[in-house]
């Protein structure tokens, strides 16, 4: 206990009153468990957790080097054509252990992002779940009738994985982006013939255990409004010829940037925008075309020519550019579920600071794995002492 504490309060301040971390999960008592931390918001104290925590996963990530990737999605299109042979996707691997008591840990980039081990698992899980408890004909996912819904697809997943509290928001929007995605595939799928034209259709067979006749028929109904045409032809032709397309699949930046980070072996927790956007736009071929090797040098030169004020201002230097717009709360080459304010450590007012948060993970793992964990900070002490 010793050396976690030293670790953590090596860059802790005492000018705030103190955090009680939470009572473990496990039924024996916890030598964490009644350790108080106190923290100063946006202090230096982030930074050790961090650290902390970038250690904890590299181990983990060794560890679980053998663990079964059908859950790996490189393979998008090849996938969705093995799934609809097989029938609909149930996770059984997730209901066996959950079955046994066991639960999946859950792993996060600095940027608040899923990763691996086990970052792809739950997002196929939260598709599962969104396609068992809302329906297809669902317009507005803000809509109070869908509370049940969503207070359901919670609480299957804190019974298979450990997480947080504070990440329900993440997976409740993260349920609402895979929602969109299954109503784009039955219509595409199912709606629409090779090119792009709604044709007349009854409901797949292989969807009648989740999807009735009459929520079907509306779905239908809905995708044949002309009103619907017209957006969807719009947002075709938008994303039919992209500058500059995404070559990754279903991996996302933050599987990406973490897959990066460890071919080179870098202790770095996060990749500069470009570095990550390039990368991104990089084929199985290994070619990186001109025109994104010319934005690549184009931010280099512009970042180096702006002034630090400028650089963090609403419009990133990728922005710039790109020419394009800054959409607002985003930052752009960072994907899914990410804003400035938090890639800059700004918290919402009312909002849990985030040091706090990266320590309640860290002490739920150490709760959970305390053998493995307290020799990982051993490890780190004695480095922080040669050091």
């Amino acid at each position: 206990m010793g050396f976690l504490s030293t670790a953590i309060t090596l860059y802790c301040d005492y000018s705030r009153p103190p955090f009680v971390l939470p009572p473990s999960p496990s039924s024996s008592p916890s030598p964490f468990s009644a350790v108080a931390f106190t923290f100063t918001e946006l202090s230096a104290s982030t930074v050790a957790v961090h650290f902390l925590l970038h250690r904890y996963r590299h181990l983990e990530d060794k560890m679980a080097s053998n663990q079964d990737d059908t859950h790996d999605a490189s393979g998008s299109r090849n996938n969705v054509e093995k799934e609809i042979k097989r029938g609909l996707t149930v996770m059984k691997s997730i209901i066996r252990a959950r079955d046994k008591g066991e639960k999946f840990e859950v792993h996060w980039s600095a940027e608040d992002q899923l990763i691996e081990p086990n970052g792809s698992m739950l997002a196929s899980y939260i598709g599962f779940l969104v396609r068992q408890h809302i329906p297809i004909t669902c317009d507005n996912w803000r809509s109070p009738e869908l509370k049940v819904g969503k207070e359901k697809i919670w609480s299957e997943i804190q019974r298979s994985f450990h997480i947080d509290e504070s990440r329900q928001k993440y997976c409740i929007q993260l349920a609402g982006k895979r929602l969109r995605g299954f109503r784009s595939f039955l219509s595409n799928k199912f709606l629409k013939d090779e090119e792009g034209k709604f044709v007349e259709a009854e409901r797949p067979m292989k969807y009648a255990e989740i999807i009735s006749v009459e929520e079907w028929d509306n779905f239908v109904a809905k995708r044949r409004n002309e009103k619907f045409h017209e957006v969807s032809d719009k947002n075709r032709k938008r994303a039919s010829k992209p500058a500059y397309p995404y070559k990754k699949g279903r991996m996302g930046y933050a599987r990406l940037q973490q897959r990066i980070l460890a071919e080179e072996k870098s202790d770095a927790t996060s990749l500069p925008e470009h570095v990550l956007w390039k990368a991104a736009r990089v084929g199985k071929d290994g070619v990186v075309v001109d025109a994104v090797q010319n934005v690549y040098d184009e931010y280099k030169t512009l970042s180096q020519t702006l002034p630090s004020t400028e650089v963090l201002d609403c419009r990133s230097v990728l922005s710039r550019v790109l020419n394009v717009p800054e959409y607002s709360g985003r930052v752009r080459g960072h994907k899914y579920s990410n804003c400035k304010r938090r890639m800059q450590g700004i918290e919402r007012k009312g909002a849990v600071p985030r040091q706090k948060i990266l320590v309640t993970e860290l002490v739920s793992i150490v709760n959970r794995n305390f053998p493995r964990a307290l020799h990982l900070v051993s490890c780190i002490y004695r480095h922080q002492l040669i050091a």
